[in-house]
């Protein structure tokens, strides 16, 4: 008898507190609602950096201004490019995925080129080799576009860098950056560059942007 009474008396607390944690609602603030925003036009975030106006704004301008270009159009031959971040440097104080604008700059330019350019995915190489050497294996046929003596050499390849100036105001906590990125194709048989373009701006801010 003794035993179930020090039971009951152990015991009840830990109901009580259970049910008191059952019947206590639980307080949910609601949060903004997601929007979806025109990536060509300034976000409701914005600070001093590199953000996806600029990213629309610079890749549409070269892309303008190599399709304009005799060297890449009009010439003899239909050349073949590399475009890829692998030579495109980040020297600027934020951190960016610089994939973001050689991507953009590659596809706008093989869309609207209609074959005017031809793109060589040199990223892609392992992935290509390894079918290559399953179609001289015989483990695969040849598909419909025969077999090649070898994967495709390019004319030129994209070059550049990011970078940029930062000054502070110490006593406002003022933000001012200037950014320029500049675009360089380099020949690739004698390194000679054959085209350069840059895009550059300056924003100022009271308060930055932790940029990801």
């Amino acid at each position: 008898m003794k035993s179930r009474i020090f039971v009951t008396c152990i015991l009840s607390p830990l109901f009580l507190f259970v049910a008191g944690c059952q019947t206590t609602p639980v307080q949910n603030t609601a949060g903004t609602p997601t929007t979806y925003q025109d990536p060509g036009t300034r976000g409701a975030v914005s600070g001093v950096g590199i953000e996806s106006q600029d990213i629309v704004s610079m890749t549409d301008k070269m892309s303008r201004d190599m399709l304009g270009d005799p060297v890449f159009v009009g010439s003899k031959g239909t050349p073949r490019i590399i475009i890829d971040s692998k030579f495109f440097s980040n020297e600027s104080s934020e951190r960016i995925n610089k994939n973001i604008i050689t991507d953009r700059l590659r596809i706008g330019l093989n869309r609207v080129s209609k074959g005017r350019m031809q793109f060589v995915g040199r990223e892609y190489s392992g992935m290509v080799e390894k079918e290559r050497d399953l179609k001289r294996a015989g483990k695969v046929d040849t598909a419909t576009r025969g077999l090649t003596r070898a994967q495709a050499g390019a004319d030129f390849r994209l070059g550049g860098r990011i970078s940029s100036l930062d000054a502070r105001n110490a006593s406002t906590g003022q933000i001012s950056r200037y950014n320029q990125i500049t675009f360089e194709m380099v020949d690739l048989e004698n390194g000679l560059i054959v085209w350069s373009g840059i895009y550059e701006f300056s924003k100022s801010a009271q308060d930055n942007i932790v940029y990801r």
